[in-house]
């Protein structure tokens, strides 16, 4: 009884380590597959960003490269908004000068009229 017991134990001891191979070979799939979509990802990234930096070179693009140029990008966004309400300033203030001087033409038209 003791030989069938272990026996039985050794039976689901392989089974259970038959299950953990298979297992782990799922997640090393997961992995190496998880591994290509970032690289892809990556690759696709700085092609949209900067097409001769990547793809067409070849080369793996690293993480670090995307991180650079993603705040590039993103520091030129800032620089473009801060440039953009900066010629709404400059803008509103020319409209606010034309006003004055269509109010001011007025006044001098009307002051040109009353001496005649």
């Amino acid at each position: 009884q003791a030989e069938e017991e272990l026996k039985a134990a050794w039976s689901q001891q392989a089974g259970q380590l038959q299950e953990m191979g298979r297992r782990e070979r799922l997640l090393r799939s997961d992995v190496q597959r998880a591994r290509e979509q970032l690289e892809s990802f990556k690759t696709r990234v700085m092609q949209v960003c900067s097409p001769s930096a990547a793809g067409s070179t070849g080369k793996c693009v690293t993480e670090q490269q995307v991180i650079e140029k993603v705040r590039q990008i993103s520091d030129e966004n800032q620089q473009s908004h801060e440039r953009e309400k900066s010629l709404q300033k400059e803008l509103s203030s020319r409209l606010a000068k034309e006003k004055e001087v269509s109010a001011n033409f007025e006044v001098f038209k009307n002051s040109l009229q009353k001496l005649q």
